[in-house]
């Protein structure tokens, strides 16, 4: 099964297309930007000694790739009908990864502001769960794929020595504005940041919320720039996405001026004109947190 990606041809609609599969008789969803193509199962050559949630690699057109069992990593049970399942091809972080879950059923169009932030009453810290939205009176479930990579291959993830590379740095009069909705990301990006020298980091769970700070900065007749230097901002959340909130602010006539880096794991050469599309000043793709520094400095130095 191809994925068209053309569908969604303009962007900052706040929109997105979800491919909906399952694991057992929950439902399930992943972003149509990360998927490559959805196969059949193939033969898969297990790795000795390998992470408990890696079933092992396959060969797909000249290309050797991981294979995650989503179950696994969700600690659900072994698929009750194999031959229903399917595998997911994924790109995201610069790497391809296969998700072996138990069945692919359809893909919808539906906008962030309908998926809700998953409460920390259910949440908890190890969720893997980034946003609930209700489809045909079922609850689907959009899974933060990057933290179940991550937490194979903690390497995959934000490091903080790439930035003490760059040597000690004064940073402290500069404020940014982040959007994150990933509370590990949240922490990993206050931690290397803060490394870097920038103390003054505003944090928000959306873009929403994001846009909302700044609009408050301008109702209460401060000039932006002497509050906030520039944004950085992921691109899937819920409520607001990253494209969306570059888009709003691109055109605002009292915000455009601020610098917007979109930070995420999907910018890629095939999905990089989306960004431009939308005014971004510059786009880094995760985990590249040296890059995102580096790129700081040339846009507010």
């Amino acid at each position: 099964m191809e994925i068209n990606k053309g569908i969604l041809l303009e962007s900052g609609t706040n929109e997105l297309e979800m491919v909906e599969f399952s694991i057992g008789q929950n439902k399930f969803g992943i972003n149509v930007i990360k998927v490559k193509e959805i196969i059949n199962p193939v033969a898969i050559t297990q790795i000795p000694h390998s992470h408990q949630n890696v079933e092992g690699i396959i060969e797909l057109r000249g290309e050797v790739l991981p294979v995650v069992n989503v179950a696994a990593a969700l600690g659900f049970p072994p698929s009750a009908n194999p031959e229903l399942d399917k595998f997911i091809v994924a790109e995201f972080n610069k790497q391809k990864v296969v998700f072996h879950v138990h069945s692919v059923t359809q893909i919808h169009r539906i906008s962030w502001d309908q998926i809700e932030k998953p409460s920390d009453m259910y949440q908890g810290t190890d969720s893997q769960v980034i946003g609930v939205v209700k489809i045909n009176s079922e609850m689907v479930l959009l899974l933060d794929f990057e933290k179940i990579v991550v937490e194979i291959n903690p390497d995959s993830g934000i490091n903080v020595g790439q930035i003490k590379k760059l040597g000690k740095r004064e940073r402290s009069s500069k404020k940014l504005v982040v959007a994150e909705d990933s509370p590990l990301l949240r922490k990993l990006l206050s931690d290397t940041l803060g490394e870097a020298g920038y103390e003054q980091v505003e944090f928000f769970e959306n873009g929403r919320d994001a846009l909302s700070y700044l609009e408050s900065v301008i109702e209460a007749g401060k000039d932006v720039a002497d509050v906030v230097q520039l944004v950085i901002t992921d691109i899937e959340m819920p409520q607001m996405d990253g494209h969306h909130l570059t888009k709003r602010i691109k055109d605002d006539s009292q915000l455009a001026k601020l610098p917007v880096i979109i930070f995420s794991s999907l910018i890629t050469d095939d999905l990089r004109h989306k960004g431009q599309m939308v005014g971004a000043d510059g786009q880094v793709s995760k985990p590249e947190i040296a890059e995102l520094v580096l790129l700081i400095d040339e846009l507010i130095l």
